[in-house]
């Protein structure tokens, strides 16, 4: 009997030990949650960082490519004779005015496709046309 009584001593000390090895497990995997997050965030930081710098280099080379777009427009005028700053400024509007009719195109193409789409919703329409019909019932 005192093999019982021993291992009924210790099972409360083997429960206890069972809770602080559980804390210590929890602990390791909400520490290696932390890290593993803290690196992911990391990561995306850089990638965000590495896409706007990008997006900014594209900028500038889209800048660059609109300018040279006008220089080649204004060089379309030459026969014109007139002075080179009235060219530069016809070849800068002319292809204003192309961005701005290609802008125009994208913006009623979009609107139309989202016409075509139409904002109804369908369960709240019923909703309301029910409770259009129980207020009717009701006077």
């Amino acid at each position: 009997m005192p093999e019982v009584e021993k291992a009924v001593e210790t099972l409360p000390s083997l429960f206890t030990r069972l809770g602080d090895q559980l804390t210590q497990l929890f602990d390791a995997k909400l520490s290696l949650l932390r890290i593993e997050l803290k690196e992911e965030i990391a990561a995306c930081l850089r990638g965000a960082m590495m896409i706007i710098v990008g997006a900014l280099v594209a900028l500038i080379g889209f800048a660059l490519l609109n300018v040279a777009i006008a220089f080649l427009i204004s060089m379309l005028f030459d026969a014109a004779h007139i002075s080179q700053v009235a060219r530069y400024a016809l070849g800068f509007t002319v292809t204003a005015l192309l961005y701005l009719a290609v802008g125009a195109i994208v913006i009623v193409k979009a609107k139309n496709r989202i016409n075509q789409q139409g904002i109804v919703l369908p369960r709240t329409a019923t909703e309301l046309q029910r409770d259009k019909e129980w207020i009717k019932n009701q006077m």
